[in-house]
């Protein structure tokens, strides 16, 4: 057996009232009419915290931006004369005056120069002529980091 629904036009869940009474609808709200409340006085120590967690965040990023500007982009810019070692093969892809080593494998036909000997954080090629086996040398400066290559010709 089942209920029937109850009619549309009334609320079921409705308060029944007293048919003489007259009643407002709702309770009158407090403080109504008269100026809004403020709010209460923050403590001089949390605006101080906020304060100084502002002037972090704002160091945080500036190392940030700085390393990524300098250290990642040093990294990023690196020839393969840096990175090469000896006994690595090389391939001049610029001229002999404006010359562009990059790093090759040995068995590859286009590998020039053999790396006899590599002398980081200086420019000073004269270090090659002690250097046996050695017929060129490569210097390359600049961007944070000196580096002199002594070469054999392979070819």
């Amino acid at each position: 057996m089942t209920t029937p629904p109850p009619p549309q036009d009334q609320n079921p869940y409705a308060q029944p009232t007293a048919p003489t009474a007259q009643q407002q609808p709702y309770a009158p709200f407090p403080n109504q009419g008269g100026a809004p409340v403020p709010p209460p006085p923050v403590p001089a120590g949390k605006r101080m915290g906020k304060k100084a967690i502002r002037i972090v965040g704002a160091i945080v990023v500036a190392v940030i931006i700085g390393i990524l500007k300098f250290g990642a982009g040093w990294f990023l810019t690196r020839d393969d004369a840096e990175t090469t070692s000896v006994g690595a093969c090389m391939h001049n892809d610029g001229t002999d005056s404006k010359a562009d080593l990059n790093e090759v494998d040995c068995s590859d036909s286009k590998a020039q120069y053999k790396v006899v000997q590599k002398f980081d954080g200086s420019r000073d090629d004269s270090k090659c002529e002690a250097v046996t086996d050695a017929t060129i040398s490569y210097v390359q400066y600049g961007g944070g980091h000196d580096v002199v290559l002594c070469l054999k010709e392979v070819k």
